[in-house]
């Protein structure tokens, strides 16, 4: 029995994984779809759901691909005729030769995890970052030292115990290799504390002690707000958006091919149709191309 979308998206939500959720907003007969049928396109190409035949599904896999990769929506129009396409502001139009003479509209919507922190300690400043993180689009994850557990992909690491487990909370964040490490601390006490810890020079340069930018902060809220100042501008230098950053396995540019009996630009994935031909992997918008392809590979020879 196939996975119902409300049960998928929890899954994926909770494993912080990313995704499209694409949605038939306008149908033209004779396509297959209907308006409000609708599909979740996964990192790696995967469609679950119905929006479309498959020549259809070629052009969602690809844009969808393409809109976790910018984290913007956009509206995908896919009409038939020859392979072109026409970028408007927040939509596409795409010529399709393997449609049907209708049209579709679909729209595509990222779904893309808050970035993650990691809060150390119950005090008045952890208490204050608490508060402030999700205003600032932050998924919060608040833990004593001791049971702290980052993980590959966290945003950031605020250790604000004043004194308790610290020393746990900062070696398991430089193991995780979390971008922003921060304790919260006087210089003085700061640096008894970082020379305590059994790693290299190099990794104890990366916490910032004392967390958060000079901004002569004395209360708890003001420490909180110099603490997410300095977060943002390191991930801003990073070039992590700071709203919708994450965890996200489309982080590197979408890989595409041509469709060498149709012309379509298609992506280039293991999720796509494709077939082995003279040790080159060639991809296809739907079946009927790769069929076209098996029985005169020689006449598309020179389209790839």
């Amino acid at each position: 029995m196939p996975v119902s979308h409300p049960t998928l998206e929890r899954e994926l939500t909770e494993r912080r994984e990313a995704y499209v959720h694409a949605t038939v907003v306008r149908a033209q007969r004779p396509t297959s779809a209907h308006a409000g049928d609708t599909a979740l396109v996964r990192a790696t190409g995967e469609i679950e759901g119905f929006v479309g035949g498959t020549c259809v599904e070629a052009s969602v896999r690809l844009y969808s691909l393409q809109v976790l990769e910018s984290r913007q929506p956009l509206l995908l129009k896919v009409v038939a005729g020859v392979p072109s396409s026409i970028v408007e502001d927040g939509a596409v139009e795409v010529s399709n030769p393997c449609v049907s003479n209708g049209a579709i509209e679909i729209f595509l919507e990222p779904r893309i995890p808050l970035p993650r922190l990691i809060v150390v300690g119950s005090t008045p400043d952890a208490e204050a970052l608490a508060t402030l993180a999700p205003l600032v689009g932050f998924d919060l994850v608040q833990a004593d030292g001791a049971s702290a557990a980052p993980r590959v992909g966290d945003a950031a690491v605020v250790v604000a115990s004043h004194g308790r487990d610290e020393e746990p909370a900062l070696l398991a964040a430089l193991a995780a290799g979390v971008p922003y490490v921060a304790l919260v601390a006087s210089p003085k006490r700061g640096a008894a504390v970082l020379a305590s810890l059994d790693v290299s020079p190099e990794q104890r340069a990366r916490v910032f002690s004392p967390a958060g930018l000079d901004l002569g902060a004395r209360t708890p809220g003001e420490i909180a707000v110099s603490i997410f100042a300095q977060l943002v501008q390191e991930r801003a230098g990073r070039g992590h958006p700071i709203a919708v950053a994450g965890a996200d396995p489309a982080a590197a540019v979408t890989a595409t091919a041509v469709d060498p009996v149709c012309g379509m630009t298609v992506a280039a994935l293991p999720t796509s149709l494709q077939l082995e031909h003279n040790g080159t992997i060639v991809y296809f918008c739907s079946v009927g191309c790769r069929t076209a392809f098996l029985a005169h590979p020689e006449q598309y020879a020179t389209a790839r």
